[in-house]
């Protein structure tokens, strides 16, 4: 669940001019709520939850380690409070699956191993199951090479990326994780009005001599997805974060979805040309590199993908890293906060105290979620998890 800062027509125009200490203290106060609003939430005991889901695309025909891989990526990306790439993309990715949008048995493609470096095509399987593969790989070969990367195209989508970082991060490496949808048009390129790039994420897993700093970013304000979940609720975006066809500032998810518009880059109107840059750069790295993208014109939901991992003991050593990591955690803590603010905090620091939570105390899901599920429940003869 990402904190945006909620704010009033008034300031909405003037965004970049609000001052720093009225920004934090909307978005301090917007994440108050919406943590008030997680506590009372219904939760399901993570095993249980698991077991659930993982029957649900087993039913489908799916190869077991793809459904499971399925499971574990979108259950935590709940428990880390990204709903919007939690289970709340289960019943679409079950209707892609019988609409044979999502591959569901086999392999991936190779199409170039040089040992460090590593190009598959992904043939539409799962970007989970696909992401596993490749941290999978990197971890067999990092020993060895120091670096490792390994590019993907064809993917389907890949959920949260904040939730495959602790797995390197736990064995003291960085990781760059980023994706993009070659297909999919939803952010016009800064000083133009038609869509061109995808929100383009990137994620970046930062170990530290503590919990590691977990950024997972997008070029874009907010992204598609989000966009579709608050038109589908009759919602607005909490400020100008699009514009629409005739590139006016709007809050109007609708703008984007069916009305020609755009999301803008980060920066908005102003600083635009930074979220472009980064869309620029996650294009190049994604599509360029997997060798396929925008220029083969590509139908439907698919996604490119680039991992690369770096074992930091190739270069001045793991000790080394981690005691300059450790102090910019620190010097970041002990950063005077602006009046009526938090103290300050790092990428990821609310994500691992949720999922540490959830582990402990069961998933905190939207009501009416799970029952959403009950057709797909029927089908594969399972019962519904019950809340805790």
């Amino acid at each position: 669940m990402r904190v945006a800062p909620v704010l009033s027509k008034e300031l909405t125009s003037g965004y970049d001019s609000v001052s720093a200490t009225v920004k934090v203290v909307i978005n301090t106060a917007t994440f108050n709520y919406m943590e008030k609003n997680m506590a009372i939430l219904p939760r399901y005991a993570l095993p249980e939850l698991t077991r659930f889901i993982t029957a649900l695309f087993s039913n489908t025909g799916m190869d077991a380690d793809k459904a499971e891989a399925i499971a574990d990526a979108l259950i935590t990306a709940d428990s880390m409070g990204h709903s919007t790439h939690g289970l709340a993309l289960a019943t679409w990715y079950l209707e892609a699956v019988k609409n044979g949008v999502m591959a569901i048995t086999g392999d991936m493609r190779v199409v170039n191993d040089r040992g460090a470096c590593i190009t598959w095509d992904g043939l539409r399987l799962p970007g989970s199951w696909l992401i596993s593969r490749a941290i999978d790989t990197a971890l067999e070969r990092i020993e060895q090479h120091g670096v490792v990367t390994v590019a993907i195209a064809n993917s389907h989508h890949t959920g949260a990326l904040a939730v495959y970082l602790p797995r390197l991060t736990e064995r003291g490496l960085l990781v760059q994780l980023i994706c993009s949808s070659p297909a999919a048009r939803g952010v016009a390129p800064f000083g133009g009005t038609e869509p061109l790039f995808s929100p383009n994420p990137m994620a970046a897993g930062i170990p530290t001599r503590g919990d590691p700093i977990l950024l997972d970013i997008s070029s874009s304000i907010t992204t598609l997805n989000s966009a579709r979940q608050l038109a589908a609720r009759g919602e607005r975006f909490p400020a100008n974060w699009a514009m629409d066809a005739d590139g006016q500032p709007s809050d109007d998810p609708n703008a984007v979805i069916s009305g020609g518009g755009s999301l803008l880059p980060v920066g908005g109107f102003d600083h635009g040309h930074k979220g472009y840059g980064m869309a620029v750069l996650v294009d190049a790295l994604t599509q360029g590199l997997s060798g396929q993208g925008r220029v083969d014109k590509p139908q439907g939901t698919t996604v490119n993908i680039f991992l690369q991992v770096t074992d930091p003991g190739a270069f001045a050593g793991q000790d080394a890293f981690t005691r300059q990591t450790q102090w910019l955690v620190e010097a970041c803590h002990a950063n005077k906060p602006v009046p009526g603010g938090p103290k300050v905090r790092l990428p990821g620091e609310h994500a691992m105290t949720r999922q540490r939570q959830a582990a402990v105390d069961g998933v905190p899901l939207a009501a009416g979620l799970i029952e959403s599920l009950r057709p797909a429940a029927l089908a594969a003869g399972v019962a519904l998890p019950q809340p805790l």
